[in-house]
């Protein structure tokens, strides 16, 4: 039987870059003031052309690493993650479009500490605007994939949406269905029991999908409100909204799917997949 890996108490932080612009900047220069240990950061670039991936690899401690083509987010991850070394056993993978407050990785690194079957770790997330993004939730069930899937956007207070989110009262530091993959705090050893990202999800789902695998092995998706960073909104999706917005329905739906094997599931499946092609197309003409 093979042992499984050791890791090292080393931190890195890996950012997957699809011409990301200043906000890449802003990213690593507020992220020198959110610890105080060495931090090694690794660009996962899937094929930016802006230039800023190549500035920002002029620091110290920045590695970019080309992808050779458009990975998605989590395939982009794990190519980051498989090029660090051992000695390596806390690794923070987040968005490049993120501004960290004053000592938040410290703070998760210490949120860490107190929840040794922690697998992931996730901090507050505030908007531009200083709301609070809903960054950790229950497992979109199928009751609940199904409620918020449809009146999510008509209705954004039905009681699927509001129970998914997990939105009520102050924010808490506690154990969640999913996190954010915009950031969080990795143990490694648990991102490494599980295969790290199921790649097949190019966009959206890869974080719902990890947190279910994660504690499907027995790891906790533990919510660390105590740490804060605030995310600008993403460059790259932007430009992109109509492509975005079909592989977002595609994940949705494969999330599902994979979850609801076999014959009996089949018509309910067939029947999810047409309402989510129907609200696909509903939003692409409003966008």
């Amino acid at each position: 039987m093979t042992e499984p890996k050791t890791y090292g108490d080393r931190l890195a932080v890996v950012t997957v870059t699809y011409s990301p612009g200043e906000t890449l900047e802003r990213f690593l220069d507020t992220l020198t003031k959110a610890t105080t240990r060495d931090v090694h950061v690794v660009l996962a670039d899937n094929g930016s052309t802006d230039g800023a991936p190549e500035k920002a690899a002029e620091r110290e401690h920045v590695h970019l690493l080309r992808t050779g083509e458009n990975l998605g987010y989590g395939a982009g991850a794990n190519r980051g993650v498989a090029e660090l070394d051992d000695s390596y056993g806390w690794v923070v993978i987040a968005n490049p479009d993120l501004e960290w407050e004053p000592g938040s990785l410290d703070e998760l690194l210490a949120v860490a500490e107190r929840w040794p079957r922690g697998g992931a770790f996730g901090p507050l997330i505030r908007e531009p605007d200083g709301t609070v993004y809903p960054s950790a939730r229950l497992l979109p069930s199928l009751g609940r994939g199904i409620g918020h899937a449809l009146f999510g956007k008509v209705w954004p207070g039905n009681p699927w949406t509001r129970a998914y989110r997990q939105e009520r009262g102050e924010p808490v530091e506690r154990t969640a269905g999913w996190l954010s993959g915009s950031c969080q705090l990795l143990r490694r050893e648990a991102f490494d029991s599980v295969g790290g990202f199921d790649p097949r999800y190019f966009m959206y789902f890869e974080d719902v999908d990890l947190g279910d695998r994660l504690a499907r092995a027995g790891w906790l998706n533990v919510y660390a409100p105590s740490a804060a960073v605030m995310h600008l909104g993403g460059q790259a999706t932007s430009r992109a909204s109509a492509r975005m917005l079909a592989a977002h329905h595609e994940s949705a739906y494969r999330y599902l799917a994979d979850r609801h094997r076999g014959p009996a599931w089949r018509p309910l499946l067939l029947a999810i997949r047409l309402g989510l092609a129907i609200r696909l197309r509903l939003e692409t003409r409003r966008s």
